[in-house]
């Protein structure tokens, strides 16, 4: 069996210490310049963030994605994770990435070929792999299509809840459910929430939709363990402000539950 690594103890000894967890997403294509993403994740740990993503979208790649992540390196002090795109997304600044199987992509590219292609250069670059069961939920956004999801429908948590043990007992140690980016039905609801984790052991985080601290701290007394947040802080002018309100929704939460 694969050791922990250092960012998935951190993970799990803030689970159990916490009970609730923010992190913060940084697309590089989605801020105005490079300094911006920089400057997002930077005050958004300032405000308590407990973990930054880079990636996400098509573009997220080369050489934007490696001085992104480098410039967020040198500003923070908690890891960098990578939320791939493709195999393309991958970056030797990061300390770990999210080893993504998509459990309901119709396509096999997404759930075995991606992940064989990219394993031989996460290994020689030492990034720690998080090996990650990947849910994605109607509407799905551009991963939806992208990953030729067959998308759970928002009102049959039981399918979520079974993609998430499979995904559990097929070795997975992180579970991800993502409704895309900024969905136009909003978050995933609290209902599939709760019954996805009270499926599953393992660490679960839930992205897609999560605009405001209310919905977050909700997220988190549904059963999440992390919210995933990334819209809610691209471009705007009160980003510690914003994370701040949003940490604290979290981690009160998670205080009931722990």
């Amino acid at each position: 069996m694969m050791k922990i690594g250092k960012v998935e103890k951190y993970i799990n000894d803030i689970r159990e210490r916490d009970g609730g967890m923010a992190f913060i997403l940084i697309d590089p294509c989605d801020h105005k310049t490079p300094e911006t993403a920089i400057k997002t994740a930077k005050e958004s740990v300032e405000a308590g963030a407990d973990l930054i993503l880079i990636g996400g979208s098509i573009g997220a790649q080369g050489e934007l994605l490696d001085v992104v992540t480098a410039g967020i390196k040198e500003a923070v002090n908690v890891p960098i994770n990578i939320f791939p795109g493709n195999i393309s997304s991958i970056t030797k600044y990061a300390d770990s990435i999210y080893f993504m199987s998509m459990l309901n992509s119709r396509n096999a590219y997404w759930s075995t070929v991606a992940q064989t292609v990219a394993a031989p250069v996460i290994k020689k670059l030492g990034i720690e792999a998080l090996p990650t069961g990947y849910i994605v939920i109607s509407p799905g956004g551009t991963v939806g299509w992208v990953g030729d999801a067959n998308l759970v429908p928002r009102h049959k948590p039981k399918i979520a809840a079974a993609l998430a043990m499979a995904g559990e007992l097929m070795g997975n140690r992180i579970i991800l459910t993502d409704c895309g980016s900024n969905p136009k039905d909003g978050h995933m609801p609290f209902e599939m929430i709760k019954a996805v984790s009270g499926s599953i052991t393992v660490p679960y985080v839930v992205g897609g939709g999560f605009r405001t601290s209310e919905q977050c701290g909700k997220a988190i007394e549904s059963g999440a363990d992390a919210v995933q947040i990334g819209t809610a802080v691209e471009n705007i002018s009160h980003v510690r402000k914003k994370v701040e309100a949003i940490v604290k929704s979290i981690k009160s939460a998670g205080k009931k539950k722990v």
